[in-house]
């Protein structure tokens, strides 16, 4: 599995972050891994020098959707406003307990966009990196 150079987690929960973090580290999936409890700093960091430099903040991106202050679906916004380009290098990931067919809906209206139901997994996280990174579609679940 290729080792990303970036992952970003975007949540409130510290507990979520905490084991998101343990997992992502166990697995060695990517050189750095940075975690904001609030969406706006997550934007900042992410986007403020998208001039001055053309390689990528993160390469991926996770974003719960209901959080204080700038929500899940506004930092979607924010991202989808972004020039194709810099959307292409960057995967944002939804990562939410929401099941809720109104919020699966409202996220399928960004088509660069992933929606992951908690808790994050080894087996969500590999599908969602064959998807998105190794070119090859994802393995089918074992039944």
């Amino acid at each position: 599995m290729e080792v990303l150079n970036h992952i970003v987690l975007v949540d409130d929960n510290e507990t979520t972050s905490f084991l998101n973090n343990r997992l992502l580290g166990r697995l060695a999936l990517a050189n750095k891994v940075s975690t904001f409890s609030r969406a706006e700093e997550a934007c900042r960091f992410l986007w403020k020098d998208l001039a001055a430099t053309p390689e990528p903040a993160a390469d991926l991106v996770f974003v719960d959707l209901k959080m204080p202050g700038m929500s899940g679906f506004e930092f979607l916004e924010q991202y989808s406003q972004l020039p194709a380009p810099v959307q292409e290098r960057t995967v944002v990931a939804v990562l939410t307990t929401s099941m809720h067919a109104a919020d699966t809906a409202r996220v399928a209206q960004y088509p660069n966009v992933e929606y992951l139901t908690k808790p994050l997994t080894e087996e969500k996280l590999q599908r969602l990196l064959a998807k998105r990174f190794d070119g090859s579609p994802a393995p089918a679940p074992v039944k």
